[in-house]
């Protein structure tokens, strides 16, 4: 089964028994259950429900594994024939999540 699901202001496709990673979500400890109440889609085998934006009876449960840091992003500007260079590096935070159930 197969869900698309908006968190976050992204729009993500998720499966059950597999983690996915969020942006972070401070609001969530570790270990503790979530729901997704904003489904756009749900694919079951042959059978696809769509809503209008979004389904009224379809939620995804979940449980949030880790809050991490990525991979390190780096940035560098430079202006050609002045001399002027900057580097900046950006590690973002995110929250992996182990999608449990899809429900219809």
């Amino acid at each position: 089964m197969i869900a698309i699901l908006e968190a976050c202001g992204r729009q993500y496709e998720v499966t059950e028994g597999k983690f996915f990673d969020f942006d972070f979500m401070e609001e969530q400890t570790i270990g503790s259950k979530f729901t997704f109440d904003k489904v756009l889609m749900v694919v079951n085998d042959k059978d696809c429900q769509f809503g209008t934006p979004y389904l009224t009876n379809a939620k995804v449960t979940g449980q949030v594994l880790a809050h991490k840091l990525g991979a390190k992003m780096i940035v560098y500007k430079q202006k050609p024939k002045k001399g002027t260079r900057k580097k900046q590096g950006h590690r973002q935070l995110f929250t992996r999540v182990l999608i449990e159930k899809i429900s219809v």
